[in-house]
């Protein structure tokens, strides 16, 4: 099983509290108005403009995280009665008697009983749903098509829970919001510095003379109110993805924000920064929870899903599971390589990417991988392995078809991994010119590989659609948190492919 590890400290001490009571936020009078007498607004109004002093003004009632959680339940059950009805559409006559009527409805609620029962065990983890043999190769027309454009490389790409918009970032600044279907695409606009400091924006720190709008990382909360980008500023913005509107300026860390994640369901948001700590937010509440410490160098990756346990990968080689009720963590160690980028497959099992080309696949269990694949991402074609028997990369030696040492370049450093929600469906990217599809085998008996999908540049970000029908890359000219590396025939954008599952 992974080292356990004492108790994270917090840095507020075992008592939580809201964000006026931080020593970050002790400057910024207008933000502190805010929260007088522990009144939230919610996001929609206009609450961060100028107050009256002698008038009153009249409260408005603000949803609940209970209401919340009510409302979207109520509205994907009748989204299931809805699918169920259309489908039985046309099978029964208008002129229906009663009786046949309310046997109709008995079936309907049966359906939606067994779809939610289905839900639940694979959010739980305890089923996976098996889509990646039914992922049928492309054809050699069939690409990737560049559904948004950006200046510079981008950074950062996530998806909303109904995969019909999506959202993307990049090193200049730019993020977008785009239409999965028609490729539509619209900005947020930054707002102006006095508006920024009224939403409790801080002023540079060290050498910087003026805020840094270079973003690298970004995250979508599940019901999809709300966007969190960070980048070099060492902020946390929020932002509302109905108006396009900058609401919130979290601070707190004291290097650039790398990487951002909301658990599964919540407004709870996750933050790693390079200051070697991982912050908790409440968004819905604009309030900073907690501080864990652990990690001995930068964080690089975040991922977290229903519980409240959130993964992280940084820079000291370690990739860790916090359990965040308990306050306590698990650590895994890679062996010889430097981790790059991580996420989870279920609860118990967990995918890790390496600045040496390797993919690991981990087990809660185990501190060590459970399985390595060397050289996913070598920079010479691998046509030879479309002609081995077993198709699998177990150790990257020669009697596979690939030479020992051909992801020393940067270009082969496995950038970015994801896993389709609740499947056996996998990907990863690096600069090497191409994204590989994975199927995880069951019970960790390791990656098999599927086929790869060609693509010019560093694949900084991937996401997979919930059906598994297509996915999306973040491209870049430059690795995400660097320049040492350029692939100058890149586009700089998202790139979509769709993937045809066999019935």
């Amino acid at each position: 099983m992974g080292k356990s590890v004492k108790k994270a400290p917090k840095s507020s001490g075992k008592k939580r509290f809201s964000i006026e009571n931080d020593t970050f936020f002790d400057n910024d009078k207008k933000r502190r108005r805010n929260f007088e007498d522990d009144n939230i607004e919610s996001s929609d109004e206009d609450e961060y403009g100028e107050v009256n002093g002698g008038e009153e003004v009249e409260e408005e009632e603000v949803e609940t995280a209970a209401e919340v959680r009510k409302r979207i339940a109520e509205a994907h059950l009748e989204k299931l009665r809805r699918i169920k009805d259309e489908q039985d559409k046309g099978e029964e006559g208008s002129d229906e008697d009663e009786e046949r009527e309310r046997e109709r409805e008995g079936e309907r609620d049966t359906w939606v009983a067994n779809v939610l029962q289905q839900e639940q065990l694979e959010d739980s983890g305890r089923v996976r749903r098996l889509i990646a043999s039914r992922v049928q190769k492309p054809e050699i027309t069939e690409g990737f098509r560049v559904l948004v454009k950006h200046r510079q490389s981008v950074t950062a790409v996530a998806l909303s829970e109904d995969d019909l918009k999506g959202f993307s970032a990049s090193k200049d600044g730019t993020i977008v919001q785009w239409d999965i279907e028609s490729g539509k695409s619209e900005k947020y606009k930054w707002p102006s510095d006095e508006v920024l400091k009224s939403h409790g924006l801080k002023d540079p720190q060290g050498r910087a003379v003026k805020h840094s709008k270079h973003v690298l990382a970004l995250a979508v909360s599940s019901d999809g109110r709300y966007l969190a980008t960070g980048g070099l500023d060492r902020h946390i913005h929020l932002w509302d993805t109905r108006s396009r509107e900058h609401i919130q300026a979290f601070t707190g860390h004291k290097g650039p924000v790398s990487c951002l994640t909301f658990r599964q369901g919540t407004s709870e948001l996750f933050s790693g920064s390079f200051d070697r700590t991982i912050k908790v937010w409440n968004a819905d509440d604009r309030a900073y929870i907690t501080t864990l410490f652990g990690h001995q160098s930068e964080v690089l990756t975040i991922d977290c899903l229903r519980k409240e346990r959130i993964l992280t990968v940084g820079r000291d080689r370690t990739m860790h599971l916090w359990k965040v009720p308990e306050e306590s963590q698990l650590i895994y160690r890679a062996s010889a390589s430097s981790l790059e980028c991580c996420c989870f497959i279920s609860n118990d099992e967990f995918l890790s990417g390496s600045d040496d080309g390797s993919i690991e696949q981990w087990s809660v269990l185990r501190k060590k991988p459970v399985h390595i694949i060397k050289n996913a991402h070598a920079l010479q074609t691998l046509d030879r392995l479309e002609h081995t028997e077993d198709k699998r990369l177990s150790n990257g030696h020669k009697e596979n078809g690939i030479n020992e040492n051909p992801c020393m370049s940067a270009h082969s450093w496995v950038g970015s991994v994801a896993v389709c929600r609740n499947s056996d469906l996998a990907s990863s990217g690096a600069g090497n010119g191409s994204i590989r599809l994975w199927e995880i085998e069951r019970e960790s008996k390791g990656l098999r590989p599927l086929f790869e999908l060609p693509l010019d540049g560093f694949i900084n970000s991937l996401a997979f659609a919930k059906s598994g029908k297509f996915l999306v890359a973040a491209v870049g000219q430059e690795p995400r948190l660097g320049r040492w590396g350029r692939v100058s025939t890149a586009r700089n954008g998202v790139a979509l492919h769709s993937l045809q599952l066999s019935d």
